[in-house]
């Protein structure tokens, strides 16, 4: 048997190799990935960018032993009559079930000067996607063009490596596919406080190194130029096979494509006409194929997934309507709005339930909130309390119950952090090896931190047998 052939070196190509093995897949598993390293967190890219982390340190857990894993190597074709795969260094690869994972490829605006020669961008120019691509940059301004969470994210992991940055967006507020007018204004005002100079409503007319001239007319100092302009399904060996093609691969509920041996999730993947976007989506579809080939799965429906973009500083929370928006009603919102404090907040309640919803400004009501919409329980009855976090969820000393979830990828409890920590896992990357915290979508890694901190301060670390060191 050729067993299982995945597309793909990403978070998603990774989970599913993953969990087919612990869901007791016992024919052979081999990923394909086209950089020169395996699998890392991609989510916790910013901070490479800022000088936080070595891009060495992201790499999740290491596979079992008996997956085999190609690096540096391209699917360039699929034959479905005999079943292999064409690699880009001449090999051939059989397969029983084919996964694509192949992801998406940053989109190049049409602007004069990015771009040198077919497929090379001009000097100065960078995509932000990969581990090299977030190296940190040399000294000088950046500018970062797209001003939705990408670049959002990336304008502040610049600000805090020290750079002069500037950020350029077409649309009148930033993250206008996910905000709403208020709440742009107020993300828009907080990157303002922090250096970072907006230019919304304006577009890159031409490009020369070391500098940008906007629509406008108005110049801008480039001593690099962060592309943060979206990112297109990597469809062509799909296209190519013949598959069924939209935006993405096309797949049914369970994640077959045209082709009922071949099999498709993550970014490239287009479920019920929505393409994938995010790590915990990939993730989330990742898991359901395993059970689904290992004949555990039921149809794939997709859950309730937030959007948490990675803004130290400023806690931003974005739920998804969860399912048909219901017809406007007073009495099933609420909203506040503190400007001056950096604060907005707007819940559209459904049967006393979080139906969508922003948050930004209160760590805990984003966490409190968060939990309400993904657990689908109801809302209690002082949503003021909730949405300026003073709701008294946490009594004592102000800390998470044990079983509060504070990586909701993983579903990490404080307590396995905590009993992780006393098992001598006593910082963000030993937590993460221990618990996978931190490895899925990165908003939790502050949390961790600052969990490592409080028990390293409370001297609660297990003392080494026989008087030794710990």
């Amino acid at each position: 048997m050729s067993g299982v052939v995945v597309a793909g070196g990403g978070p998603a190509a990774h989970r599913l190799a993953a969990r087919l093995r612990r869901y007791g897949y016992a024919g052979g598993v081999t990923v394909v990935g086209a950089e020169p390293r395996p699998a890392y967190n991609r989510a916790l890219l910013g901070s490479v960018l800022d000088g936080r982390l070595d891009a060495g340190r992201l790499s999740l857990p290491a596979l079992p032993p008996d997956v085999r894993q190609l690096t540096g190597v391209r699917v360039r074709g699929v034959d479905r009559v005999r079943r292999t795969v064409r690699l880009s260094d001449g090999r051939t690869l059989p397969y029983d079930v084919l996964v694509l994972a192949t992801g998406a490829r940053p989109r190049v605006p049409t602007v004069p000067g990015l771009v040198s020669a077919p497929g090379r961008l001009a000097e100065g120019v960078r995509t932000v996607r990969t581990a090299t691509d977030c190296r940190p940059l040399s000294e000088g301004p950046a500018v970062v063009l797209g001003g939705g969470v990408r670049g959002v994210e990336s304008a502040l992991a610049l600000r805090r490596a020290g750079h002069e940055v500037a950020l350029v967006h077409p649309a009148a507020r930033l993250m206008d596919r996910h905000l709403d007018a208020p709440a742009a204004s107020v993300l828009a005002d907080w990157l303002a406080d922090q250096g970072v100079t907006l230019h919304l409503g304006h577009r890159v007319g031409e490009y020369t190194p070391g500098k940008v001239v906007l629509d406008d007319g108005q110049v801008l100092a480039a001593g690099t130029v962060l592309l943060c302009t979206g990112t297109t399904p990597e469809t062509r060996p799909a296209r190519a096979s013949g598959l069924e093609v939209r935006e993405g691969v096309v797949v049914d509920t369970r994640l077959r494509t045209s082709d009922p041996h071949i099999h498709a999730i993550g970014d490239c993947a287009e479920h019920a006409g929505t393409p994938g976007g995010t790590v915990l989506q990939a993730w989330e579809q990742a898991d359901a194929l395993a059970r689904i080939l290992t004949g555990r799965g039921t149809p794939y429906t997709p859950g309730r997934r937030v959007l948490r973009p990675h803004t130290p500083g400023r806690d931003v929370l974005v739920l998804p309507a969860a399912g048909p928006r219901p017809a406007p009603d007073p009495a099933e919102s609420v909203a506040l709005l503190d400007r001056a404090g950096g604060r907005y907040a707007r819940l559209v309640l459904r049967d006393g339930r979080v139906h969508e919803g922003i948050v930004i400004g209160s760590a805990s009501a984003v966490a409190a909130v968060s939990r309400l919409y993904v657990r689908d329980t109801p809302v209690p009855s002082d949503l003021l309390a909730l949405l300026t976090g003073a709701d008294g969820e946490y009594e004592g000393d102000g800390q998470p119950p044990e079983e509060a979830v504070v990586c909701h990828c993983n579903n990490v409890t404080r307590k396995a952090l905590t009993d992780a920590w006393h098992s001598g896992a006593h910082d963000q990357p030993a937590l993460a090896g221990a618990t996978r915290a931190t490895t899925g979508c990165g908003s939790c890694t502050s949390v961790v931190r600052d969990l490592c901190a409080t028990l390293a301060a409370a001297g609660t670390a297990p003392e080494a047998p026989f008087g030794g060191t710990p």
